[in-house]
């Protein structure tokens, strides 16, 4: 029996493109860079006076972004699709309700009608709201057409699609961003502007999650896709929520990197009973925990607890925890930051002196102006709307973005190796390094600014 379990694991880590080490870590394979390429740090391209967009999915993320996008300045949507006619109908609707300009090329009805879109001539940025599934083809064509992409979450569904992206990214140097939006939280942005200045002296350790309970959203998913992902995969099939801004906060492959993850998870005790009750009969295979367990560890000896749970009446979260040796902020379940006051004390700050803190550490890239017009328009509370900002921002005047495709596969890549590691005992699994050698070329995440 032993023989056949060892050699149902050495199948399995040859498949995802990884072997057992010595010290029972399962390592990955870091793929050599293409001939010619180069890496996409700091990456830039030409100015684009006025971004012209294209919006592929145009459901429950997909419409509201041609709303919001047709509100920042120096963009203008010139292209919908969606699989749906219906859909795309609706969004030309709302563009002509808004007042905007029409949109010039409108497809639908085929699976692969995205293909027109991204051949496009007037479309500067493909900006891709379909299902988990289709993200990667169409990112990849776009790409090749040689536009830019911007890509709802998560980008990336296993480690060959990451490295697809990070090479094709590289290759045709057009920017390939994850649309993350909980990095433009404003509690994000200005603690994440306090770690900047030090105050929580080094961080050492952080927290994330994605934590809601999905019960009122099941039925919103078109044709039932995203309740069947998790019914056919185990691991943390949602994690960019949570890590992507705490890995802000560290400055991953920005001076540190991570090395090392190791998950554990619940029984389906949630899943399976809420698909047999929507398919109307038992469901005994569902793969997903209703609760999973990430714990990371970087090349400086810092750590990340990440969580996933959309199955339980559990309170919504994002856990978002900055642990440092001088001071800690959290911003559930109440919004706190703690910090030393003198030997053996520390002083919590909360309510209003919170917000006069927070105020003497505005975030650079968020002006009042832009804060109050993010508030105005939504999404999210305004971060959706900051995120639409700062991308046109960026490539209208030729300046890196504020996520590059490392992250891309970095807050990725939590999904197939917290799976490896479950399916093989929660045994330890090397991540490695996208940027292949450069992840310390940059010190600290900051935001590039246009000179005035």
């Amino acid at each position: 029996m032993k023989r056949v379990v060892l050699v149902l694991l050495a199948a399995v880590l040859v498949a995802a493109g990884c072997c057992k080490s010595s010290d029972n870590t399962i390592r990955t394979t870091v793929p050599a860079r293409p001939a010619g390429q180069q890496d996409a740090l700091g990456m830039t391209a030409e100015p684009i006076e006025t971004v012209r967009i294209g919006v592929v999915g145009l459901g429950m993320r997909g419409s509201d972004a041609v709303e919001r996008l047709s509100l920042v300045p120096g963009a203008v949507v010139t292209a919908l699709c969606d699989l749906l006619p219906g859909r795309v109908d609706a969004s030309a609707a709302d563009l002509e309700k808004m007042g905007k300009p029409a949109a010039t090329g409108l497809y639908s009805g085929e699976p692969e009608s995205w293909r027109g879109l991204c051949e496009q001539g007037d479309v500067d940025l493909v900006y891709i709201c379909t299902d988990w599934l289709n993200h990667y083809p169409i990112a990849m064509y776009a790409m090749e057409c040689g536009k830019h992409v911007a890509i709802e979450v998560p980008a990336a569904l296993d480690m060959d699609e990451i490295w697809g992206l990070v090479n094709q990214c590289e290759k045709t140097r057009r920017h390939c961003m994850m649309l993350e939006n909980c990095v433009y939280d404003f509690f994000e942005m200005t603690t994440l502007e306090m770690a900047r200045r030090g105050l929580f002296g080094e961080v050492i350790h952080v927290e994330g999650s994605y934590l809601h309970n999905l019960d009122p959203y099941w039925d919103e998913y078109w044709n039932n896709w995203r309740l069947d992902y998790n019914s056919k995969y185990r691991g943390d099939v949602y994690p960019t929520h949570g890590i992507g801004p705490v890995c802000q906060v560290l400055g991953i492959h920005r001076g540190d990197r991570m090395t090392t993850l190791v998950a554990m998870d619940t029984r389906s005790f949630n899943g399976a009973k809420i698909a047999s009750e929507r398919a109307g009969e038992p469901v005994t295979d569902f793969a997903n925990g209703d609760e999973t367990t990430t714990m990371i560890r970087t090349e400086k000896g810092k750590t990340l607890l990440i969580e996933h749970d959309v199955m339980t009446p559990r309170p919504y979260s994002r856990m978002y925890q900055v642990v440092g040796t001088e001071g800690y902020a959290a911003k559930y379940p109440i919004r706190q930051y703690c910090f030393r006051a003198g030997e053996k004390r520390e002083k919590t700050i909360s309510g209003e002196a919170l917000e006069a803190l927070q105020a003497e550490y505005r975030n650079t890239a968020v002006t009042p102006e832009l804060e109050r017009l993010a508030k105005e328009v939504g999404g999210h509370g305004g971060m959706d709307y900051i995120m639409d900002y700062r991308l046109v921002y960026c490539l209208r005047h030729g300046l890196p973005l504020d996520m590059d495709v490392y992250d891309l596969a970095e807050w990725c890549c939590v999904a197939p190796l917290s799976r490896l590691s479950l399916e093989n005992g929660s045994m330890p699994v090397e991540v490695p390094d996208f940027t292949r050698g450069a992840w310390d070329r940059v010190q600290g995440f900051s935001y590039a600014l246009a000179e005035e």
